[in-house]
């Protein structure tokens, strides 16, 4: 567990609201000067609490705005199996997020694609086909109520 400061929170809150910030900017905002600033975050990159940085892409401007949630079931729960699955699905560009769940089925995975048309070609001929997947229920998504790109503090 890693401890952080007003500092450090400040910091992190700044960088998930705009992570091209200059050192000077991110230093005005937390109120510090650039030095300890650029200290901080090197430690905090470092320490593994920033990941890394990256751009947050508009599903509408890329047409994908269809959003499915798709409960997986496996035929097999052996740990290669899981495996196998879990290695298959991180390839797939349309699946968004991937969880393994304790209860009645054993993924549930979020699926973005353009339309009902295009989301039925991945589940009919990409998720169905990972490896162990015996059943599939899917959810379509009528609107996003809240979706967060980042995390906050």
């Amino acid at each position: 567990m890693i401890t952080l400061d007003s500092y450090d929170r400040k910091i992190l809150s700044a960088l998930t609201e705009n992570a091209r910030l200059s050192m000077v900017d991110l230093a005005r905002r937390v109120g510090l000067s650039k030095t300890p600033v650029a200290a901080r975050v090197k430690a905090l990159e470092t320490k593994g609490v920033i990941q890394g940085y990256r751009a947050i892409l508009s599903p509408e401007k890329l047409d994908l705005q269809h959003v499915a949630y798709v409960e997986v079931r496996l035929s097999d729960t052996r740990q290669a199996a899981l495996t196998r699955f879990n290695e298959a699905a991180r390839k797939v560009p349309q699946i968004e997020e991937c969880y393994m769940i304790a209860g009645g089925f054993d993924y549930l995975i979020k699926v973005r694609s353009r339309d009902i048309i295009d989301y039925r070609r991945v589940l009919g001929e990409t998720i169905s086909s990972l490896p162990h997947v015996s059943a599939t229920s899917t959810y379509i998504a009528m609107e996003a109520v809240v979706e967060q790109s980042y995390m906050t503090l």
